[in-house]
């Protein structure tokens, strides 16, 4: 039976960490996504056939080989009420739809219903787009469940957010459920988002 193993984390560094570890413990780039914010643009391709090409999943619903492997296939694409984001993997595909030429992922549809599809709890899957709409980092892995176990040692040790703790967290600004018709977050907003985790940790 396949489980999906679901991480969120404040920092890309730490989700990129946790990556290296799942592919060093043996599980391949196929069976494993990576959702972040972009907001700050740090990941910037100039080729005009990137947001097309993560549309359509054409660059990010396989891995491509080499040294740095699912993570060097990074494709940049928009999410509502997420902004922009890099992504690479089955999530990002099933989000991002199959349809040619969709640059955008669509309705609920997006991340939530990638993860639910995928069977995620509906509650957490709320959590976790909420937490990439605020400047975070999905990785996913799906795997079978003998592996789930230590797939979720790996990113747990990896500094990953305890859903429960940041749902309460959430709940106590007002908020219910990701939204996406809402706006993304700015910059400013992500980098108060941050600072006000960091300082907790």
């Amino acid at each position: 039976m396949t489980k999906t193993v679901t991480g969120l984390f404040d920092n890309y560094s730490d989700a990129a960490s946790a990556v290296d570890q799942l592919k060093a413990a043996g599980i391949s780039d196929s069976d494993i996504s990576i959702v972040s914010n972009n907001s700050d643009g740090r990941y910037n391709d100039n080729d005009d056939d990137v947001a097309e090409d993560a549309g359509t999943g054409a660059g990010i619903g396989a891995a491509i080989g080499g040294v740095g492997g699912l993570l060097t296939g990074l494709g940049i694409m928009a999410i509502p009420g997420v902004g922009p984001v890099v992504a690479a993997g089955w999530l990002a595909a099933t989000a991002a739809g199959a349809v040619a030429g969709a640059v955008v992922g669509g309705a609920a549809g997006g991340i939530v219903g990638a993860l639910t599809d995928s069977g995620v709890d509906e509650r957490d899957a709320h959590v976790y787009a909420e937490g990439v709409r605020r400047g975070g980092t999905l990785v996913t892995a799906k795997l079978d469940d003998a592996r789930s176990v230590e797939a979720e040692a790996i990113l747990q040790r990896s500094n990953w957010v305890d859903i429960p703790t940041r749902r309460t967290a959430y709940e106590g600004q007002g908020w219910t459920s990701f939204n996406d018709k809402a706006d993304p977050y700015s910059q400013a907003e992500i980098d108060a988002e941050r600072a006000r985790y960091t300082r907790r940790a």
